[in-house]
């Protein structure tokens, strides 16, 4: 029984990986036509750096994936905090609330934010773009940051502001260097969210202005090209280097607590 729990634990990560594995592997496979066998080249990086539309929307997604980060964090951990420590009428409901926009399928989320920038006059573009992927960032943000402010001891604030510490002083102190990794994740997660949106992206781009995965599926409509393997296998490794990099950050708390 272990033995087929352990086969069927491989073939599930099999399955997830090997699409990615190839490719990686395709993007430095010198044929347009990934014929075998592979011939290592880089000229699909080479034939990437002079694509300027996959460049414009590969930095259009990192400009709008940065501010989502930042914004959605900044408002995400300020609700995280307001409901977990603070109790308020209405408190329940608002807890309630955060789960819809994450339940609530994105076509259906791309639609009505579409139709609500019309009818509010915020239209389409990079600054609409932006609008609604913060919206849909901030509920994963808040879930992340509470979880992390469920582990804290709320009694901590008290005995500094007890000692003379101000709240202000008493959260910058002590809340935010102890929940400083559950914000680096929850902002990782906002990025993420926003750098993998399709829908809304696709619903609030004006023409010509687009993020990388709606000039992707752009580009897969025209006819499959290898620079798609190469921005993608870029990505992959950056987005690697940034769990890795989070990984060992929140690591470092409980490394010096056993020394």
């Amino acid at each position: 029984m272990a033995q087929l729990g352990r086969a069927w634990l491989l073939a599930v990560v099999v399955f997830l990986y090997l699409p990615i594995a190839v490719m990686i592997v395709m993007a430095f496979n010198a044929s347009p036509l990934y014929a075998l066998p592979i011939q290592p080249s880089l000229i699909w990086f080479d034939t990437l750096a002079s694509d300027t539309e996959l460049l414009d929307a590969t930095r259009n997604s990192l400009i709008i994936a940065m501010f989502t980060a930042v914004i959605a964090t900044a408002l995400g951990s300020l609700a995280a905090i307001a409901l977990a420590r603070h109790a308020f009428r209405g408190r329940s409901l608002l807890r309630l609330l955060l789960l819809p926009p994450i339940a609530i399928p994105w076509l259906i989320t791309g639609t009505a934010m579409l139709v609500f920038f019309f009818w509010t006059g915020i239209g389409r573009g990079l600054h609409a773009m932006l609008i609604g992927h913060v919206a849909l960032a901030i509920p994963y943000v808040v879930i992340v940051i509470g979880t992390g402010l469920e582990t804290l001891r709320a009694d901590l604030d008290e005995a500094a502001m007890g000692l003379g510490s101000t709240p202000l002083h008493a959260f910058f102190a002590i809340t935010l260097p102890l929940l400083a990794p559950s914000i680096i994740a929850a902002a990782l997660f906002a990025f993420a969210v926003s750098l993998d949106q399709f829908v809304v992206s696709y619903f609030l781009a004006e023409p010509g202005v687009t993020t990388l995965p709606v000039e992707i599926y752009s580009s897969i409509r025209k006819g499959f090209t290898p620079e798609i393997n190469a921005i993608s296998t870029i990505f992959l490794g950056v987005s690697t280097l940034l769990v890795l990099l989070f990984a060992r950050l929140s690591n470092l708390g409980g490394a010096r607590g056993r020394r």
